[in-house]
């Protein structure tokens, strides 16, 4: 898995570090949203890690720089990312589950269909894999004649609370991310491991086609829908946080082998 220091040109911006916390045989690999970075994640990720749990947070390539530096880097390069974290979760744990937000959530998804035997259990917030919106059918072309449009960053209902994404979405990067949604939802039935799925009901990014899609679409036997009140999309930095963290903590208990 790389460091910050190997993620391009650019340096990497005060908050997005990556975070990494040894500790015993159960792993948890959490994956940061398009344009994000770690930094929606890390306290979650901090949580876990008091409770004895060997924690991965990566920072996804062009995630953390800028957003001209995104535009530059593909979906598998954020997939392979994820990807070498979990191989590294692998050969020190013995149980690993794998959470994800926004299009963290679509990553995670696909490391659950294209390595069943190594993910255990999958933990998705806000996930997006599809979206009604048609104006994206032109992001392909649209992405040859212009570099970015707006941002879709900070979408939080709790008042101080950052991120650290990008205040551009650049269209190169979304084009690719188009591709993985397809990809991820072609598998979907190849899911096996047990789901846990948080969704906000006032999301301003993500609409509730992908929670229907997941959960219609998985062949995971244990699988289970919360709804969250009081969060905008960023979900895991909102009012919802202190109850995320405790259900997917109780989650992990209930299906990770005991120490």
């Amino acid at each position: 898995m790389s460091d910050s220091s190997t993620h391009g040109r650019s340096p990497v911006r005060a908050g997005a570090e990556p975070f990494i916390a040894p500790g015993g045989r159960v792993g948890v690999l959490l994956s940061h949203g398009f344009t994000g970075s770690p930094a929606s994640m890390v306290p979650w990720g901090r949580r876990l890690a008091e409770l004895g749990h060997t924690v991965t947070v990566p920072l996804l390539p062009g995630h953390g720089t800028t957003w001209q530096e995104m535009n530059t880097t593909t979906w598998r390069d954020w997939y392979g990312e994820l990807d070498a974290a979990l191989t590294d979760l692998r050969e020190q744990c013995d149980w690993v589950a794998v959470c994800g937000l926004s299009m963290g959530g679509a990553l995670a998804l696909r490391l659950a269909e294209q390595r069943p035997e190594d993910v255990d259990a999958l933990v998705l917030v806000n996930p997006a894999i599809a979206m009604k919106r048609l104006d994206l059918k032109a992001v392909p072309l649209l992405s040859r004649v212009l570099p970015s449009i707006g941002g879709i960053s900070n979408d939080i209902k709790q008042p101080g609370q950052d991120e650290v994404a990008y205040a551009r979405t650049p269209l190169k990067a979304l084009a690719s991310q188009l591709q993985l949604w397809r990809d991820v939802r072609e598998n979907l039935d190849r899911v096996t491991a047990p789901l846990l799925m948080f969704r906000s009901l006032e999301d301003h990014v993500v609409d509730a086609t992908t929670a229907d899609l997941v959960m219609k679409g998985v062949s995971s036997s244990q699988r289970e829908l919360v709804e969250l009140r009081d969060s905008y999309h960023v979900a895991t930095l909102d009012h919802d946080a202190e109850f995320i963290m405790e259900r997917s903590a109780q989650f992990i208990a209930d299906h990770a082998p005991l120490p």
